[in-house]
């Protein structure tokens, strides 16, 4: 075992790229039917799809807006090009060898597996940074089990959440360098390339940059590191800014890379080099320059940017009821079944665990206790987010892997080849819980619970009504405006020549709280919305997740009338077969 552990400390590069070139091969296994039935996922994952069209067919590089959202204004995206890059050239590339719909599902295929093998790298230099050489062994086993982490990075799942969390666990790296002007800039420059991204791992990257704060309070010496993580933030954040924010990004926005975050992380990067300048010989002198840093950063923010100080979404108390509100992903986790909680939550509890045991052990090394203390610092912070929100749920696995990785490579060699029998079931225990395979091996065993007769029916809405297959006839009929549940119309848009009202992204939150008063309100109400946005077609999925809100919080509104065949005589029907899990009509004006 040790001279596995050895030779592969001496190899590890070789190592990651073998084991994500196999597991790369294993995703793709698991995926091949959706691949082939171009089964995008996700509303982020259709939404990319088009924008990435749009961009290769000539849509201007700053302009991404979504001219078939609300046509012809358009919807404004508050994405990024910097994750279209690697679609198109994949796309493009394809098209030499095969037609069009083949490099597109090419490009899905392997595009989400790229920031993958940023994500495995990272991990590996966490676990020889903070344990052993060869403990990345450990956090690659890990990673196999952390199965919301393992979802934003399968075929597919082309959105910008994989990307997000490998510059996350790149920052995180970073932070453990033992070479601190290295360090630095590796943490700086990850969190410029995450802010230009998008802004959703912001809670992460802020308790990194305080961690680096805090590392030099404790130690004078350590101004090399901010000083290259300020160089670092600012100068790739302008980067960033120059590249990649969008004409409606250059506007004092809040949900995006825009001049809001850009003066932020100038002015603090500018501080921290003030800061590693002046580096005051005593500890308590060095926390008070830090605190008035940090003062001066946030009252700055606060004056100039006060519309920022609360929810970075910005849409009305009207579109937070009536749809914000219903995302399931924005629902803390013990608002959601025993099975998800177990699956989300072990692994960052068991990574906790780790992580305490990491900093006891380098109690007597202050260097390394620091460093540990910030990255474990940061995982914690991510664990509690889960009771805020489960789409914290993916870092926060991420996060636990080096907790997870340091438990099992500390305790299982104590008990490997010791104690005889019990000695071996305790090692193969220390591992399974570690690596965080037990949930999937005891709910293998468990089962899943039979959905109830209402859940059969939701879940099969869910998977008929966006296929390729259903979306077909769709397809066939003239070119027009469809109006259509907020979550159904991204795919409209990345499958059908139609275009739509809106899609789940918030900057469009009056076309949204239309879509949403149209289904739960009147019939009249109804008509005078969809003929204002002059729609050509109405398209609804009976039992679709969206579709069960409406039928709980409007009983009698519009959408239930359809359901039940009350159709106003402003509507005509559109066949599109009698298996179609869709029903349609034409608008008649």
């Amino acid at each position: 075992m040790e001279r596995v552990a050895e030779w592969a400390g001496r190899h590890w590069k070789m190592v990651v790229l073998v084991t994500w070139l196999l597991l790369s091969a294993w995703f793709i296994v698991q995926r091949w039917g959706p691949l082939q039935a171009f089964a995008l996922p996700d509303t982020d994952d259709n939404l990319r799809m088009a924008q990435v069209r749009a961009w290769m067919a000539g849509q201007d590089w700053y302009d991404l807006r979504q001219y078939r959202f609300n046509p012809p204004a358009g919807a404004d995206i508050h994405w990024s090009r910097l994750v279209d890059l690697p679609l198109a050239a994949l796309i493009t590339i394809g098209r030499w060898f095969m037609t069009g719909a083949a490099a597109e599902r090419m490009a899905v295929a392997v595009a989400p597996l790229l920031p993958y093998l940023v994500l495995l790298f990272g991990l590996a230099l966490l676990a020889r940074r903070l344990i052993a050489p060869g403990a990345f062994l450990a956090s690659l086993l890990a990673a196999y089990f952390a199965a919301s982490m393992n979802g934003m990075f399968m075929p597919l799942r082309i959105d910008h959440h994989g990307w997000q969390l490998a510059f996350l666990i790149l920052a995180m790296a970073g932070l453990a360098d033992p070479k601190r002007a290295r360090g630095g800039a590796t943490t700086g420059i990850a969190t410029a390339l995450s802010l230009s991204v998008g802004l959703e791992m912001l809670i992460y990257l802020a308790i990194a940059g305080a961690a680096q704060v805090m590392m030099w309070v404790d130690d004078a010496g350590q101004r090399r590191r901010i000083a290259a993580y300020g160089v670092g933030v600012a100068g790739g954040t302008g980067l960033g800014y120059l590249l990649f924010a969008s004409t409606a990004n250059r506007l004092p926005v809040c949900d995006a890379l825009s001049p809001v975050w850009l003066s932020d992380a100038v002015l603090g990067g500018a501080l921290l080099l003030v800061l590693a300048w002046l580096s005051p010989p005593t500890w308590t002198r060095r926390l008070l320059l830090a605190a008035a840093a940090g003062g001066v950063v946030a009252l700055f923010h606060a004056l100039a940017w006060p519309q920022c100080l609360s929810r970075l979404e910005g849409v009305s108390p009207e579109v937070q009821e009536l749809w914000l509100d219903n995302v399931r992903e924005a629902r803390p986790i013990y608002k959601h079944s025993w099975r998800i909680m177990a699956v989300m939550a072990t692994m960052p509890v068991i990574g906790l665990i780790g992580w305490g045991l990491l900093a006891w052990m380098a109690r007597g090394n202050r260097d390394l206790l620091r460093r540990t203390a910030a990255v474990g610092v940061t995982a914690l912070a991510a664990a509690l987010l889960l009771l805020w929100q489960t789409r914290a749920g993916p870092a926060a696995q991420a996060l636990a892997i080096t907790g997870c990785a340091g438990l099992v490579w500390t305790l299982a060699p104590k008990l490997f080849g010791k104690y005889g029998i019990p000695g071996a079931l305790a090692t193969a225990a220390v591992i399974l819980v570690g690596s965080g395979a037990t949930v999937p091996v005891l709910l293998g065993f468990i089962g899943e619970e039979a959905p109830t007769a209402a859940g059969k029916k939701v879940n099969r809405a869910n998977n008929l009504c966006p296929s390729l297959a259903a979306m077909r006839p769709v397809a066939r009929q003239p070119k027009g405006t469809v109006f259509t549940f907020v979550d159904l119309a991204p795919r409209i848009i990345s499958v059908t020549h139609h275009s739509s009202i809106a899609g789940p992204y918030h900057r469009n939150d009056e076309a949204i709280g239309d879509v949403m008063k149209a289904f739960r309100g009147t019939p009249e109400q109804a008509r005078e919305i969809i003929s204002r946005y002059r729609a050509d077609y109405l398209l609804i999925c009976p039992d679709m997740s969206q579709a069960t809100v409406f039928r709980a919080n409007a009983p009698k509104g519009f959408y239930i009338q359809l359901e039940r065949g009350r159709v106003p005589a402003w509507l005509k029907p559109v066949d599109l077969g009698k298996d179609s899990p869709l029903r349609m009509w034409r608008v008649v004006r």
